[in-house]
């Protein structure tokens, strides 16, 4: 919980085929997606962009059908993702797409990443927060950091 993620390695020094631009559920904003053009496009990378739609918890250790995403929240993500593959797709990249339901966003981006076998994940990212913000949401991107065997590109988008 308290290591630090390393920073990522200079891009130049890469050979990425194979891209995850990720979201815990915020949307992917334009900065995200130029950071994943440029990380693409040397070896003419497939991206693939995943998305997480939030599953509030459990009751009473059960699962409730009124904790999951609701259908406007699937909506809301299903759209969020074609719109950054139709992007990557206008750009030249073979792109693909996947929004997940989870409560655990960090262990599901890591295990999409590993099951697409990716060279690089790109995520947007709020300030990093002192240590009572590692138990919020949006600080999702720096626990995929931590944790994540493959560079992790955390691109800082303003707090609007």
């Amino acid at each position: 919980m308290f290591r630090r993620a390393s920073p990522p390695p200079d891009p130049a020094t890469l050979r990425i085929e194979r891209l995850v631009v990720a979201s815990e559920g915020r949307p992917i904003a334009w900065p995200v997606l130029q950071r994943a053009f440029e990380l693409a496009r040397p070896a003419g990378a497939s991206v693939r962009v995943v998305s997480i739609a939030r599953v509030w918890g459990t009751a009473m250790g059960f699962p409730n059908p009124a904790l999951n995403p609701t259908r406007r929240e699937w909506d809301a993500q299903r759209l969020q993702v074609r719109e950054a593959c139709e992007a990557l797709r206008k750009a030249g990249f073979e792109a693909s797409a996947q929004v997940i339901g989870t409560r655990k966003a960090a262990r599901r981006i890591l295990g999409e990443a590993k099951r697409f076998r990716a060279d690089a994940i790109v995520m947007g990212a709020d300030p990093k927060r002192t240590i009572v913000g590692d138990f919020l949401w949006s600080q999702e991107p720096y626990r995929v950091a931590r944790r994540a065997r493959v560079p992790v590109y955390l691109v800082p988008l303003d707090g609007s």
